[in-house]
């Protein structure tokens, strides 16, 4: 179980160092029968935080137990310098990107509400329907101080 404390500073470290990609658009894709590529408009969700201190991305990986971790070595692209550190780059899509983004939502600043995006996303209606759904602004005032 996450705690408040890991799940606040996992918030403030993606508000600083963390992207959130939430956008519909024309992909290209193979067909599943034949040859050739059908053009989709599909659906791209995924979070990331990206820095050079290997130790805090291992970290929030283990922490959250979901998505991937990489390394970029910078100083080898064409547009690098010799002196660009490695960067360490934890990334989770779609439903892990859910499930995060619920986690870091009663704490998150500066990207809520792109975090809110996702999270409307997959629960659209939900209250309207008549499902068992945690309500996002009584959530709110019972974690917050």
């Amino acid at each position: 179980m996450l705690s408040v404390t890991d799940a606040a500073y996992i918030a403030a470290l993606f508000d600083g160092e963390g992207s959130l990609y939430y956008k519909r658009r024309w992909e290209k894709k193979k067909k599943h029968k034949g040859e050739g590529y059908r053009k989709t408009y599909a659906w791209r969700i995924s979070m990331e935080i990206s820095m050079t201190h290997e130790p805090v991305i291992r970290w929030v990986h283990e922490t959250l137990g979901v998505g991937s971790v990489r390394t970029i070595d910078k100083s080898k692209s064409p547009s690098g310098k010799p002196h660009y550190k490695k960067q360490w780059r934890w990334r989770c899509t779609y439903r892990d990107a859910h499930y995060v983004c619920k986690l870091l939502w009663p704490y998150a600043q500066v990207k809520l509400h792109k975090i809110e995006q996702v999270i409307d996303h997959y629960e659209p209606r939900a209250h309207e329907l008549g499902k068992n759904v945690v309500d996002l602004e009584i959530e709110r005032q019972i974690r917050r101080p």
